[in-house]
């Protein structure tokens, strides 16, 4: 099972957009949950995630935000961010095999333009990231984020694309 983390604040449409495309997921049986880490929205933020069933988090302590998740694997992506194509298939069966930790692939269709790619690095979740919640569980400390996870050494390409939270606003 997979439990998604996201953070957020003020991030209601691209929230909504994320947790629409989760659903197969969930319909799936891969999804067990949905936990929203909230960094003081003013908007209606929360409502999205209850009306989706996810968790909404105001205060938390990461550890506690772990060790609560009911999958074995955790996906961090940004709100916004939307799996594509056969995704599900692919998670499950890279959570099947006991692959270690894996980001998706780019999106061909939403590329940054040249100049943006050139003149500063990728988002540490534009592409997401998949670890088993084993491997998080002694990492976390006091102010952490979950881009603070993540780690691009040895990490696998899914071949499932994944469309970045920048471009769900287009």
């Amino acid at each position: 099972m997979l439990t998604i983390l996201m953070e957020t604040r003020d991030s209601e449409t691209r929230l909504a957009q994320s947790l629409a495309a989760l659903v197969a997921g969930a319909v799936e049986g891969l999804v067990s949950d949905v936990i929203i880490l909230d960094h003081g929205s003013q908007d209606a933020s929360g409502r999205v995630a209850d009306a989706a069933g996810a968790r909404f988090l105001t205060s938390w302590d990461m550890a506690d935000v772990i060790g609560s998740a009911r999958g074995e694997w955790l996906l961090l992506i940004e709100p916004g961010a939307r799996p594509l194509g056969r995704w599900v298939d692919e998670i499950a069966e890279h959570m099947a095999i006991g692959g270690g930790p894996a980001c998706f692939s780019a999106s061909r269709r939403h590329r940054r333009p040249l100049l943006a790619r050139l003149a500063s690095r990728r988002p540490p979740l534009e592409l997401g990231f998949l670890i088993k919640r084993a491997q998080v569980t002694g990492m976390t400390r006091p102010g952490m984020t979950l881009a603070d996870f993540v780690s691009r050494r040895g990490v696998h390409r899914l071949s499932s694309e994944l469309m970045p939270a920048w471009a769900s606003g287009r």
